[in-house]
């Protein structure tokens, strides 16, 4: 269902920003702004388990766990997952993209390096050969069809444009659903990947990890094929910087009181929790506890 839902998403003519989640909580607020898709970092996930930067200290296992406790928060919106470089080879991309479908997740992107991407964007001037990327891609098309293949290529800031376009074709061809080409965000260029690529969805990554670069509107990124834009660590960098402030705050005042915070009564309401019942055991027992 979710799937279908994403593919619904990449068959219209709008842009849909997907903002990154990490827990069952900011995929519940994620829900409540109404948004249509989110994405889960392999570099957030990362961060809040390990405290260190990159989806190469995660195993495509340990996404699936945590999407799997996302799942019921976010009430069938899809959820999308950084899958790393797909685990080398066709056999254990496929093993991996089960193991996601099991999880709740609707989609999941791989990148085409040799190596784990860090941080958000690329590390390292190695690709994977087109053939064997593409493979990954055709082996997941075939035996995972309820997971929703983007393909990530980050061919662009090392070796251009032309080989960009190639290797977007390539794996298009091969059965990707929508095609992200890593660091192509101006809209020339978009636009020339998008007339490459007739029909094929596009999606762009506005990383933080990126820097600073021009923001287009979504009308031009429509016009360009892009149909999904994911911000995968805004709103864990904006929960640090919360929590920074908060911590700086009780550490010189003792008080969080200058900080701006959620309510509680807003955060038990979003928690499912109910401060009315006494003994969470109660409402299970005909009659209340007896004792």
């Amino acid at each position: 269902m979710t799937a279908s839902a994403l593919r619904a998403i990449l068959a219209s003519d709008r842009v849909t920003h997907v903002p990154g989640v990490y827990d069952p909580v900011t995929a519940a607020l994620a829900a409540a702004a109404g948004h249509r898709a989110v994405y889960l970092s392999g570099t957030a996930l990362s961060a809040i388990m390990l405290g260190t930067s990159g989806p190469g200290f995660v195993h495509g296992a340990q996404i699936a766990d945590r999407a799997s406790t996302l799942a019921p928060a976010l009430d069938g919106i899809p959820l999308i997952a950084d899958a790393d470089t797909g685990y080398d080879a066709p056999v254990p991309a496929v093993w991996t993209a089960l193991a996601y479908a099991r999880a709740g997740i609707s989609g999941l992107h791989l990148p085409d390096r040799a190596g784990p991407v860090r941080g958000g964007q690329p590390a390292g001037t190695e690709f994977a050969d087109i053939g064997a990327a593409a493979a990954k891609i055709t082996a997941l098309t075939d035996q995972v069809p309820q997971i929703v293949v983007i393909a990530r290529t980050g061919a662009y800031p090392v070796r251009g444009l032309d080989e960009t376009i190639v290797r977007c074709r390539a794996y298009a061809e091969a059965g990707a659903a929508a095609i992200l080409p890593e660091g192509v965000d101006t809209l020339e260029e978009l636009t020339l990947v998008h007339a490459a690529l007739p029909g094929v969805p596009l999606v762009i990554d506005r990383s933080e990890a990126g820097g600073a670069r021009a923001v287009l509107s979504d009308a031009d990124l429509a016009g360009a094929g892009v149909r999904l834009v994911l911000h995968p660590v805004a709103a864990l960098l904006a929960a640090m910087r919360a929590a920074s402030l908060t911590y700086r705050a009780i550490a010189d005042g003792g008080t969080a009181e200058p900080v701006d915070r959620m309510p509680w009564a807003a955060f038990t309401a979003l928690a499912g929790r109910d401060d009315s019942t006494a003994d969470p055991d109660a409402r299970y027992v005909p009659g209340g506890l007896q004792t």
